[in-house]
């Protein structure tokens, strides 16, 4: 039972005591600490403080007193006390009209009340206070301590915290990704989301919580969809916190009002028992992870010597290799850039991709069920790999549902991210899956290559640009190519003419001088002038059909395969 101004009234020794202002808040005034305060006030007040005064620096002076009080009132006191008599024989009307405009308690005391009787009734209830809170937080520590040894899952631990604290609670990992969320509608936990990965959660910035009480240092609090949530770290040994459990209060409950010390004591408690159930899970997850990653890479290097041992493993793992799958890569292109937009709210960018990649993989993983379809997981090497069950009744029209709906839930969760696809092929057997996941590199090289970053390229639409791909490794075309290409490679470089675009405009214009010049935007007499050019570096006429054959193979191929070498 909280102490309260009302209560401090009631007191014998108090009887004669004269309440002034803010009569009907004097039930909802929580007392928690009492002080014999003087002029001046600075930052000696603690919140849900009753303060005793004389007043005896302000003298006749009305706005020296109006001053003291309105720096009592700033710094959340409970209420302020008045003795009467000596130094202070009224007090000033305009005092008492600025409390009760602001509905602060301010109490009119005779000079005889002796301040250390006060404070050693106060001290005794808030001590009795103390101790009976102290004996149910105890108490409520031994059953969180039971729930641990008892192998309880993490959401009827929340629960029975929430029911001790008489608010929601949300539990996070270290990067803010939710590890609880019964209770929360759909709409709160997007918005959630979307706060992690903007960085507005966890809060990481250095602020107090509230005035200068040191109970309350290491509490952290921010708004979230018209609710303010208070953040408390589950740290580990090392003092990181490895994760954090937010508090979302009512609407316009003041924080200090609703962390008295027994919620206090309840949320330390639940910090030690939460870190102690995080630090098992994620051993265990950690474990399971990389067992379940390392088998995806083992599986799509063809390391496996036989497929017996690679299905006995997948079972152990809870994967189904008997299902037909094909493979996707996908290559986030953009990840640093984005995290030298943020990294101010980041630790490190290693913590920020992972908690990137958390949420495409639950995007993954939300696709894949919506469809029916199983599917294999890993990143390793800054890419996705992705074993995705293929139905046999159907060709690519699985994969590219599958890639819409990730892609389309992508754009709301995290619409900066652009993700490059690459698509293999299914192939019967379990030596397949290697194959697959080959082809899946092929067309993710070939359409980053070819499309630019943030498309789709499947392995079945490369025939001829693996065809170009071979020659391009052949050390005789590449001289034949380099031979050809380079010299307008090198003159763009010098005058930045754009030689290599006009002749790939002027062979996808079939050698219309007019639609070429209008694609590229340019004046006829340019155009000619840019042709001519080609062909005086190059050697070769555009209108004999074996140049222009030529020409047009080399460019081709310098796109897909030899242009790094040229630029190097």
């Amino acid at each position: 039972m909280q102490l309260t101004v009302e209560s401090v009234l009631n007191y014998e020794i108090l009887k004669n005591a004269r309440v002034l202002t803010a009569k009907d808040s004097v039930a909802d005034c929580n007392v928690q600490w009492i002080s014999v305060m003087e002029m001046p006030v600075e930052n000696f007040v603690r919140q849900n403080e009753v303060v005793l005064t004389t007043a005896i620096g302000c003298h006749n002076d009305v706005e020296n007193f109006k001053s003291f009080v309105q720096d009592i009132i700033d710094s959340n006191a409970s209420a302020l006390m008045i003795a009467i008599g000596r130094h202070v024989f009224d007090i000033p009307t305009e005092v008492v009209e600025l409390a009760e405009q602001q509905n602060f308690v301010l109490i009119e005391l005779p000079w005889e009340v002796r301040f250390s009787t006060i404070i050693e009734e106060v001290m005794r209830d808030i001590n009795d206070t103390q101790y009976k809170d102290r004996e149910r937080s105890e108490k409520v520590q031994r059953e969180l301590l039971k729930l641990i040894l008892g192998d309880t899952d993490l959401d009827h631990i929340s629960k029975y915290i929430q029911r001790q604290i008489d608010c929601q609670l949300l539990i996070t990992d270290r990067n803010g990704s939710a590890q609880v969320k019964s209770g929360y509608t759909q709409a709160f936990m997007e918005k959630w989301k979307n706060a992690v990965i903007n960085g507005d959660f966890p809060i990481r910035k250095e602020a107090d919580l509230v005035n200068n009480d040191p109970m309350l240092q290491k509490f952290r609090t921010a708004d979230l969809d018209d609710r303010l949530i208070l953040q408390i770290p589950v740290l580990q040994v090392s003092e990181d916190p490895q994760g954090y459990i937010f508090v979302v209060l009512p609407k316009e409950l003041p924080v200090v009002s609703y962390l008295t010390h027994y919620r206090i004591a309840v949320l330390e408690h639940a910090a030690t028992t939460i870190s102690l159930w995080l630090s098992r899970k994620n051993a265990i997850e950690e474990t399971k992870i990389n067992l379940r990653s390392d088998f995806v890479q083992e599986v799509a290097k063809g390391e496996f010597v036989s497929a017996d041992q690679a299905l006995s493993r997948a079972k152990l793992l809870g994967y189904n290799l008997d299902l037909p799958y094909i493979s996707l890569i996908g290559y986030p292109e953009n990840f640093k850039e984005l995290f030298e937009k943020r990294k101010q709210d980041y630790d490190s960018y290693t913590q920020w991709t992972e908690s990137m990649i958390r949420y495409i993989e639950e995007e993954i993983y939300f696709a894949a069920q919506s469809l029916k379809r199983e599917v294999m997981m890993t990143y390793q090497g800054n890419q996705l790999l992705i074993y995705l069950e293929k139905p046999a009744e159907t060709d690519y029209e699985n994969v590219i549902n599958f890639l819409d709906l990730v892609n389309r839930r992508l754009r709301n969760l995290l619409p900066e991210v652009t993700i490059s696809w690459g698509v293999g092929d299914y192939s019967e057997s379990f030596q397949g899956l290697s194959e697959s996941y080959h082809h899946a590199k092929i067309a993710l090289e070939i359409g980053r290559r070819k499309k630019g970053r943030g498309q789709c390229m499947f392995y079945s639409d490369t025939r001829i640009d693996r065809v170009l791909l071979t020659l391009a490794q052949n050390e005789e075309m590449k001289k034949v190519i380099m031979a050809t290409i380079k010299p307008l490679v090198d003159y763009d470089k010098q005058r930045n003419m754009d030689l290599i675009g006009t002749l790939k405009s002027y062979n996808q214009n079939h050698g219309n001088v007019s639609q070429a010049a209008r694609a590229l935007s340019l004046h006829r007499q340019s155009l000619l002038y840019r042709l001519r050019k080609i062909e005086s570096l190059t050697g070769h006429s555009l209108i004999d059909p074996d140049d222009l054959f030529l020409l047009d193979l080399s460019l081709k191929t310098w796109e897909i395969g030899v242009a790094e070498n040229i630029n190097g």
